[in-house]
């Protein structure tokens, strides 16, 4: 089963691809996507990407939670369900 993981803290400079090849080193990507400003089309500094298992994304957490990427410290931990 998928684990969906929030990225927050993302510098403006990143996009869906960059943010897919830094959490691929820890397992397979189904899909990573970085929220943009529909007003703005800027990035607003957060994203999500979905693991396709738990184990993945529990490494991911562990290693990318408070890592830097271009000077900005990124929070990474499990995405809450939409309520």
């Amino acid at each position: 089963m998928s684990t969906k993981l929030f990225i927050g803290s993302l510098p403006w400079s990143i996009n869906d691809q960059s943010l897919e090849s830094t959490f691929e080193k820890y397992g397979t990507v189904i899909s990573a996507k970085v929220i943009m400003d529909r007003a703005t089309g800027r990035s607003k500094g957060f994203g999500f990407v979905e693991m396709e298992n738990q184990n993945d994304a529990n490494d991911a957490i562990k290693s990318l939670n408070n890592s830097e990427i271009d000077g900005r410290s990124i929070v990474v931990n499990e995405a809450k369900p939409r309520v």
